[in-house]
């Protein structure tokens, strides 16, 4: 166990002291231990879930508006181009 946890630290290059590769050994020991136990419950009946709560999307009916008028945008742009709005160059 040891090794492995100076392994993954070694990987994510990280200096762990002799105290704390210790300590998360044993953490690790019994994280394993708990799977272990919960690897032995029989799951045959439970159905397979991606959410503890059941989730229904709340859809709307799509209702066509009139959109703004684009010269009276465009009249309020700080800057603009044609029928663009100008924006400062980002990216050389």
């Amino acid at each position: 166990m040891i090794e492995n946890i100076e392994y993954i630290a070694k990987l994510a290059k990280i200096k762990l002291s002799p105290d704390l590769v210790k300590i998360l050994s044993q953490d690790l020991k019994r994280i394993l231990e708990y799977i272990a136990i919960l690897n032995e419950l029989d799951t045959t009946q439970i159905p397979p879930t991606t959410h503890a709560i059941e989730n229904k999307n709340v859809f709307r009916d799509d209702k066509s508006a009139s959109s703004l008028d684009r010269e009276e945008i465009l009249k309020i742009a700080p800057n603009r181009k044609d029928n663009f709005f100008k924006v400062p160059k980002i990216i050389e």
